[in-house]
């Protein structure tokens, strides 16, 4: 295991060293679930982590093992006071194969059948705030946006679908808890019928809350959940339900927002158990003219 992690532990390390050229702000890592919150006008802000799930699964191919993600990277630019463009992806993923059974897609493995990789799949959403939170009501938002067919589907870890989805999102302070919370949908492209696809309802509901002045927990459960069965050998194979659990802490110093979180999976095609890390940091893309001499 030590030996398959190395490769992709020296890629994390030296991203990380190219995006701590960066100036950090808050946002969701480690968690999924989306807060109401957006990102200032002129703003970016920069999300880089890695993460490690045992016991991952992936029922079109077949295949299940250790899966390392190394550059999960989330950009967030603000637009105007209300709307921020996300842009998602991760730069590659690497399995470290446990086990093989039989399924729709035979996928090509290296390092004798014990390993495989791939690229993440490209997200790009729009996100916008609609009211802002008062004493008596929450925040309130919707979010949409696509996902892109970048995977490889013999590589046996991604689909290489095209998937649209839609969210509502709502926020709320209570003291120092912060609680936010989405729900929508997400029509998922089958794998391998035509003309086919499964429509899922997704949900997540976060949590922050501040230890410290520079310490925060943050908790969430989030995931989709499909009303259609999918088995192994039908066309929606690889669009059923999914949900994780996760809780960590967010840590401030030297300018940057660095994110720790413990993973638990909650259907049989999770992963069993694993652990994310990461760090955010935000910058001005604004530049100020020169006065006139």
């Amino acid at each position: 295991m030590v030996r398959v992690l190395s490769r992709p532990m020296k890629i994390a390390f030296l991203l990380l060293a190219v995006l701590l050229a960066a100036p950090a702000a808050a946002q969701q890592r480690p968690l999924t679930t989306q807060p109401v919150d957006v990102v200032r006008p002129g703003e970016m802000l920069v999300q880089f982590g890695v993460e490690f799930l045992q016991g991952a699964t992936f029922p079109l191919s077949g295949l299940s093992g250790d899966l390392s993600r190394v550059g999960v990277v989330d950009l967030h630019i603000g637009l105007s006071r209300a709307v921020e463009l996300q842009i998602q992806s991760t730069i590659r993923n690497f399995l470290s194969v446990n086990q093989q059974v039989p399924a729709q897609l035979t996928p090509t493995l290296k390092r004798g059948g014990t390993s495989a990789s791939d690229f993440g799949d490209f997200t790009l959403a729009v996100k916008f705030q609609l009211y802002p939170e008062t004493k008596g009501r929450p925040a309130l938002g919707i979010r949409f946006g696509f996902e892109a067919p970048n995977s490889d589907e013999s590589r046996g870890i991604g689909l290489n679908t095209t998937n649209v989805f839609f969210t509502l999102l709502a926020q709320k302070h209570y003291g120092k808890l912060n609680l936010f919370g989405n729900l929508g949908m997400g029509i998922l492209q089958a794998p391998i019928g035509l003309f086919e696809q499964n429509d899922v309802v997704l949900y997540g509901l976060g949590a922050i809350y501040p230890l410290h002045q520079r310490v925060n927990l943050v908790a969430e459960v989030a995931g989709r959940w499909s009303t259609r069965d999918t088995p192994a050998t039908g066309p929606l194979v690889g669009t059923g339900s999914r949900s994780q659990a996760r809780l960590g802490v967010q840590v401030f110093g030297g300018g940057f927002r660095w994110d720790f979180a413990g993973v638990a999976g909650l259907t049989r095609n999770d992963p069993n158990t694993g652990f994310v890390l990461g760090v955010a940091k935000s910058f001005d893309l604004q530049t100020n003219p020169k006065p006139a001499h």
